[in-house]
């Protein structure tokens, strides 16, 4: 029981301080490149973030294999004691001191794009959650390569087309970015070689690449630059519901022998998505009448 205490109130302060460490370094990086760069910014911060998890996965799995538990723990308690360094040589940015903005004042910014992303985000939970397992269920070897497929194509298009957000319009590049990564999930779901079931997941990283950063678009350009930090904030938390309690959902439908039906779920919770994004593309005038700021 009191090891389960100590395990709950360490992941609570983990999940405190991610929160803050990914809106603290998305706001920076608009503060210094400009709300026009924001799809940009968005991209390369999930893309750093996505390089480390594709990483992460045989990395721990070859420290669990020669020292346990207790080498994965050192690793990971260490390893992000190395961003001090970087951080503390890097400019800083005066804080806004327009008053305080408060949450309802930038609801309306988020919450339609927000939905989108959490819808999209099932997906990206489903991998995570149920890759591994539906691998290991099919016989597909090593268990972690779907993940370390799609965290390597999603890094991968985020860095040769992560601009696109801020050229073509964050709705229209999420809109096409859900559909693909729809196809990949039901590909996921199909699949019987493994090489099908890495190409679909590969697909999903592609496609899930850009729908995060191209609906955050949708969101800051209807914001005031003074309320973007706010808006970054509350936008992330749709990503954390979708984890938090879209991948439990989906454990209510996975079953022994039918785990594939977490992502035939999870494809048709990205069509969702894709709706909220053909929604904005409709009402283009919005971004007309409220040009980013």
């Amino acid at each position: 029981m009191g090891l389960s205490v100590i395990l709950l109130a360490g992941r609570a302060v983990l999940g405190v301080a991610e929160s803050y460490m990914i809106t603290g370094a998305i706001i920076w990086g608009l503060a210094l490149c400009g709300a026009t760069q924001a799809g940009r910014v968005i991209a390369w911060m999930g893309m750093a973030m996505f390089t480390a998890m594709a990483a992460g996965a045989p990395i721990g799995t070859t420290l669990y294999a020669a020292h346990g538990f207790a080498g994965v723990a050192v690793a990971t308690t260490l390893l992000p004691l190395g961003t001090l360094a970087p951080v503390a040589w890097m400019s800083s940015v005066p804080p806004t001191r327009k008053g305080r903005v408060r949450l309802s004042a930038v609801a309306g910014s988020i919450w339609l794009p927000g939905v989108g992303a959490a819808l999209s985000s099932i997906g990206f939970g489903a991998i995570l959650a149920f890759g591994a397992l539906l691998a290991s269920e099919r016989g597909w070897s090593p268990v972690w390569l779907p993940f370390s497929a799609f965290a390597i194509a999603l890094v991968l298009t985020r860095a040769i087309l992560g601009q696109l957000p801020d050229t073509l319009g964050g709705a229209r590049v999420a809109l096409v970015s859900v559909l693909v990564e729809a196809a990949g999930l039901a590909l996921i779901w199909a699949a019987s070689p493994k090489e099908l079931a890495v190409f679909g997941a590969a697909l999903v990283g592609a496609g899930y690449a850009l729908v995060y950063p191209g609906l955050g678009v949708e969101a800051i350009r209807r914001a005031p630059p003074e309320g973007r930090g706010m808006v970054m904030g509350a936008y992330t938390v749709f990503l954390d519901v979708a984890l938090g309690f879209g991948t439990p959902a989906l454990g209510l439908i996975a079953a022994p022998g039918a785990l594939g039906a977490t992502f035939l779920a999870s494809a048709l919770a990205a069509v969702g998505a894709a709706l909220v994004a053909a929604h904005f593309m409709q009402n283009r005038s919005v971004d007309m009448a409220q040009p980013a700021r």
